[in-house]
């Protein structure tokens, strides 16, 4: 960057020729005259670069200029202009340590340009002295919309987290009831295992006998391991043959033991092998005793059935929201989006369909997980709104040399083209009043932009919107935000 200064200052009457001064009285036009200084910059050259510590504001003489910003590798000019007068810089001096002092874009002369130059710290002096209820007004409006900001944005963040947390608790609900249940009738069973064990103390069934009813026991359990799950038809045909030789066989209960053990695998033939040789009344015990180890063995598989669904959904949560991991650290994405989908679970309507198109190869990201989870948590949420009962719900994930992509895609409405410019704009919705804050993209696109260095873009068109996070793949650890 070329900068020569071509004159120590402006004179008074040259500064209120200035749209910015005109208004000031000569006191101040010596002050600001005394204290700042004209500097020429070369066409082609940057004035001050995005990011760099904002040390002066700039208002320009002569000369055009361009302001640009640098977004996901690439510089995105937002105007231009060759108004004497223009200005930027360290325009946000007067908040002092209450905002980071930086560049919040480039400015960079399109030709030779000449620029007053006020060092920051004079800017504020200035403004706070001249200027004190202009100065607080401002103040007020910029933090406040800031602070508005950060209450509504945690606001839609707690509202997504407790409708998932609803949905959540009823996926946890099922499980835990169905081993509450399991529990029960277990215990009834182990009681009624405890009763034939009196048998055998009564001396009732003797000790070769009673070998005999283990190694049945053993076959029993083995073969309910391996027991493969029958259709409605096959199970409802294998209960009524069982359920007759049952019957035959003289138990009173054979229509209540038949499904129990059809389900574990046992039928007829198995039985009339391991009952062969038996006397009725032994035949009936065995029968007896062998229900109640079948439906011990497939209540306890219920329970742990239920318990690995519990263990799983709990896995989900703490995938989801990250408690346990460092903020900021590599990151496999796919299950990122898999946690947020179990999250989803409740909410996701019958007639959708959900369709996942992974990258198998897809790199880790370093990246804020809980917070790409809060993007997805948004985008998916937004595509169940748009297909309401049925539609198909598409999570694909690619990558190239510079970065990883995920794109949400759903079949529903469309966006109108007409107010589609707008949908990452803080608090637009098209959501009834009340339903939402309007700051779900807004907070997505500023984790992604803002905080990952990527990029997030839209397309739409009635059954078919799509949205694509791309993600940097070089990307040094940013500093975790206060």
């Amino acid at each position: 960057m070329t900068a020569s200064t071509s004159r120590s200052a402006l004179t008074p009457d040259e500064l209120r020729t200035l749209f910015l001064f005109e208004a000031l009285d000569d006191e101040k036009l010596s002050w600001l005259a005394e204290r700042g200084r004209v500097e020429v910059r070369d066409a082609s050259t940057d004035v001050y670069t995005q990011g760099e510590s904002a040390t002066c504001f700039f208002v320009l003489l002569r000369g055009a200029v361009a302001l640009s910003r640098h977004l996901h590798g690439d510089d995105i000019e937002l105007s231009r202009t060759d108004q004497r007068g223009a200005y930027g810089g360290a325009t946000q001096a007067y908040l002092g340590d209450r905002v980071d002092q930086v560049y919040a874009h480039s400015m960079r002369a399109i030709t030779d340009a000449e620029f007053f130059v006020l060092p920051a710290s004079e800017f504020a002096t200035a403004l706070r002295t001249w200027f004190p209820m202009a100065l607080h007004l401002l103040e007020g409006l910029f933090l406040g919309t800031r602070a508005i900001d950060v209450i509504v944005g945690e606001r839609e963040r707690l509202l997504a987290l407790g409708s998932l947390t609803a949905g959540l608790t009823h996926e946890l609900n099922n499980p835990a009831a169905a081993a509450v249940r399991a529990t029960d009738t277990l215990r009834d069973r182990v009681a009624r295992m405890r009763h034939k064990l009196a048998l055998v103390a009564d001396g009732r069934i003797d000790g070769t006998r009673l070998h005999e009813l283990v190694e049945m026991q053993d076959a029993a359990v083995r073969r309910t391991l391996q027991a493969r799950k029958l259709s409605a038809i096959e199970a409802a045909d294998a209960e009524d043959e069982l359920g007759d030789w049952l019957e035959d066989a003289g138990l009173d209960n054979a229509w209540d033991i038949a499904p129990v053990l059809v389900s574990g695998g046992i039928d007829s033939a198995w039985l009339d092998e391991a009952t062969e040789g038996l006397t009725d009344e032994n035949r009936l015990a065995a029968v007896s005793w062998l229900s109640y180890t079948v439906d011990t063995e497939l209540l306890m598989g219920e329970i742990e059935d239920a318990v690995r669904r519990i263990s799983g959904l709990v896995d989900a949560a703490r995938q989801y929201s990250q408690l346990d991991r460092a903020a900021q650290q590599p990151v496999d994405l796919h299950e990122l989006l898999d946690a947020t989908l179990v999250m989803f679970r409740a909410k996701i309507p019958g007639g959708v369909q959900v369709v996942k198109t992974y990258d198998q190869d897809l790199p880790h990201v370093l990246a804020y997980g809980a917070e790409l989870n809060q993007v997805w948590t948004n985008l998916i949420d937004n595509a169940l709104a748009a297909m309401g009962d049925s539609g198909t719900l598409t999570l694909a994930t690619w990558h190239d040399e510079d970065c990883v992509h995920v794109e949400v895609r759903d079949t529903g409405t469309g966006i109108d083209p007409e107010v589609r410019p707008r949908i990452f704009e803080p608090f637009f919705s098209t959501k009834p009043v009340g339903e939402g804050t309007g700051l779900g993209l807004d907070i997505s696109y500023r984790i992604v932009v803002d905080k990952h260095g990527g990029d997030i873009r839209v397309e739409s068109r009635p059954g078919d919107t799509r949205f694509r996070v791309s993600l940097p793949l070089a990307r040094h650890a940013a500093a975790e935000p206060a």
